[in-house]
């Protein structure tokens, strides 16, 4: 039977976004200016599922994910199709254990996976094609400094702006919080 993969698009502070879900869940929530590259992209991974545009029937998963984006901290209880390998899936499930308003760092995820190498880890978060509720951008340097975000830098910054004014004075948000 041919995978049926609906989509509807979404608007929040941080940009347009597409959101895409099978009949397990949301297999991408991704930010852009161009909405016909974005369409062509998700056809493009999913060349063999019937892609329909449905924004009356995601509209319900649309507002909780605008919300999710919009208030840092707010679990929108959606599931998720992660569609990776064991490895990335692995690793975008760690990520998911992150709190908001706490970051970790490239080394630290790869010690908690049993190596020292952080290139396998960087190239995992690179391919995770779920923004802010697989949260990647909790990821920085080793020195705290913010790296790239496939959605763009600015929209990680404010991202993390957003989840350190959650935490105000607690000082959860430094590098290597969740090491351990």
């Amino acid at each position: 039977m041919q995978e049926t993969i609906c989509f509807a698009w979404g608007a929040s502070s941080l940009g347009d976004f597409l959101i895409a879900t099978t009949s397990l869940g949301i297999v991408a929530l991704e930010f852009g200016e161009d909405r016909i590259a974005m369409e062509t992209a998700l056809r493009a991974r999913f060349p063999e599922a019937i892609i329909s545009e449905r924004p009356d029937v995601l509209e319900p998963i649309r507002m909780k994910v605008t919300r999710a984006i919009e208030e840092p901290g707010y679990e929108p209880d959606v599931p998720l199709d992660l569609r990776g390998t064991p490895y990335e899936v692995k690793v975008w499930r760690m990520l998911r254990e992150i709190p908001a308003g706490e970051t970790t760092n490239y080394g630290a995820l790869a010690a908690r996976l049993g190596t020292r190498d952080a290139r396998d880890v960087t190239t995992a978060i690179a391919s995770n094609t779920i923004a802010v509720l697989v949260p990647c951008h909790r990821v920085i340097k080793k020195d705290g400094t913010i790296s790239g975000y496939r959605w763009g830098f600015q929209r990680k910054r404010t991202l993390l702006a957003r989840e350190r004014g959650l935490h105000k004075g607690s000082g959860s948000s430094r590098p290597g919080a969740r090491e351990g």
